[in-house]
C-alpha cells in the first residue's frame, strides 16, 4: 500500500570499501609518503653500514629494520584512513590515555640510553618513545575538545585543552625533550587559532613560552648545552653540528656520488636526527629539494582540501595534524643547517626509528582520513546562508 501511494524507493547496493576508500583519498599525499618511505630506506643503505660495523652487527641490520619497522607503519597508516573520523576519534582517545600514562610511567621505569633524557622504554629487542604515540592522540582530543567548546552550551573545550596542553608540555619538559614539547604546543597552539582564538591571548601565551624557555636555560644543563652550542659563532667540527654543517657544504648542487659521502663514518645519528645530511652530501641540494618538496605537498594539500570542510572537529584535527607534521620535518632540517638548536628529532618517514615510524604511520593514516572526500556541500554555502 505504501509503495502505491509514495512510489518504491530504489536501494543502492552498498560500495566496497576499498572502492570507496580509492576514490575518496588524498592520493597525491598517500603517494608523497610512499616515496618518502622509499628515500628513507635509499639513504639507509648509506648510513647504516658505518654504524653496524661499530656495533659488530650485520651491515644492512638498521635497513632491515627501518624496512620492518616501516612496513607495520604503512599498514597502520593504510588502515586507519580506512576510518571514518568517528572511529579515528576513538582510537585517538584510547590510543591518547595509554601514551599518556606511560609518559607518566617514564621518570621510574624508562631509560636514556645514554643520551641525557629519559624518554624510551628499553623493550629489550626494541624500544618504544610513548611521546611519538601522545603526539596524534593528543591533537585529535585537543580538536575535540575546542570543536565540542564551539557549540551552544557546550562545555569550556578551550580552557580544557589548554590544560592538557600544559600537562602534556610539563610532563616532557621533565625528561627533558623540549623540542617535543614545542611541538605539541605548536600543535596546540594552530588548532586554537583556528578556532577563533584572539591574537592577544596568542601572544601572551608567546611570552609564556619564551619565560618557560629561559626557566629552562638557567635550570636544565641538557637544555643550556644545545642553547649555548647554537649560539656560539664557532661550530666546533667535531661535533655532530660540525660535521653535518661540513657533509652539506661539501654535497652541493650535485652531491659527491652514491657511497661516496663521509659524514655516515663520523656522525652517530646519521642514520636518524642527521640522515638529511648523509641526502646532502651524498645526493646534493636536488634531493634536498625534492624532500621539501613532498612535504610542502602533503602539508598544503592537506589543508587546502580541509578548507572545504564543514565538520570543526574534522577541521580543527586535520590542521594540527599537517601543521604538525610539516614544522616536525622543518625543524629536524633545520637543524642540520644550524637554523635551529639541536632537538633530537627525527624526520617523519625518512629517519630510522621503530617509534617515529609506527606513530607517523597512525598520524599520516588519520590525517587521510580525515582529508577524504565526503557527500557534503562547501564550508561557503553556510557562510553565503548566514549572510542571508
Amino acid at each position: 500500500m505504501t509503495e502505491m501511494v509514495y512510489g518504491s524507493v530504489p536501494v543502492r547496493n552498498a560500495e566496497p570499501v576499498l572502492p570507496k576508500w580509492w576514490r575518496t583519498i588524498d592520493s597525491w599525499s598517500m603517494s608523497c609518503i610512499l616515496i618518502l618511505f622509499g628515500i628513507g630506506l635509499l639513504l639507509g643503505f648509506a648510513a647504516s653500514p658505518p654504524l653496524a660495523s661499530k656495533t659488530g652487527l650485520p651491515p644492512f641490520y638498521y635497513v632491515e629494520r627501518q624496512a620492518m619497522f616501516g612496513g607495520l607503519a604503512l599498514i597502520a597508516m593504510f588502515l586507519t584512513s580506512m576510518m571514518s573520523p568517528i572511529l579515528v576519534r576513538r582510537l585517538a582517545v584510547v590510543g591518547f590515555v595509554g601514551a599518556l600514562i606511560a609518559l607518566m610511567g617514564l621518570p621510574f621505569f624508562g631509560t636514556d640510553f645514554g643520551k641525557g633524557a629519559m624518554r624510551w622504554y628499553s623493550l629489550g629487542f626494541a624500544s618504544v618513545q610513548p611521546s611519538e604515540f601522545l603526539k596524534p592522540g593528543f591533537i585529535v582530543v585537543a580538536a575535540w575538545m575546542l570543536a565540542a567548546g564551539q557549540e551552544i552550551n557546550g562545555p569550556p573545550g578551550r580552557l580544557w585543552s589548554l590544560i592538557l596542553a600544559v600537562i602534556i608540555v610539563l610532563l616532557l619538559a621533565v625528561q627533558p625533550d623540549f623540542g617535543q614539547a614545542a611541538l605539541v604546543l605548536f600543535g596546540w597552539g594552530v588548532m586554537y587559532f583556528v578556532a577563533g582564538a584572539p591574537i592577544v591571548l596568542l601572544v601572551a601565551i608567546a611570552g609564556l613560552v619564551v619565560l618557560g624557555g629561559s626557566f629552562a636555560y638557567n635550570n636544565s644543563e641538557h637544555f643550556a648545552r644545545r642553547i649555548d652550542g647554537f649560539l656560539t659563532p664557532d661550530v666546533d667540527p667535531r661535533t655532530q653540528l660540525g660535521y653535518a654543517t661540513n657533509a652539506i657544504q661539501e654535497g652541493g648542487f650535485f652531491g659527491v656520488g652514491v657511497g661516496g659521502g663521509e659524514v655516515k663514518w663520523s656522525l652517530p645519528d646519521a642514520h636518524t636526527d642527521f640522515i638529511i645530511a648523509v641526502a646532502a652530501e651524498e645526493y646534493g641540494l636536488v634531493l634536498v629539494l625534492c624532500i621539501i618538496a613532498l612535504y610542502a605537498i602533503v602539508v598544503v594539500r592537506s589543508l587546502m582540501r580541509l578548507m572545504r570542510e564543514r565538520d570543526p572537529f574534522i577541521r580543527l584535527a586535520g590542521t594540527g595534524m599537517a601543521c604538525m607534521f610539516g614544522v616536525q620535518a622543518l625543524i629536524n632540517m633545520g637543524v642540520a643547517v644550524r637554523l635551529l638548536p639541536a632537538k633530537g628529532m627525527t624526520l617523519p618517514f625518512v629517519s630510522y626509528g621503530g617509534s617515529s615510524l609506527i606513530a607517523g604511520g597512525i598520524a599520516i593514516g588519520m590525517l587521510l582520513a580525515f582529508t577524504r572526500t565526503r557527500p557534503q556541500g562547501e564550508i561557503g554555502d553556510i557562510l553565503r546562508g548566514r549572510v542571508r
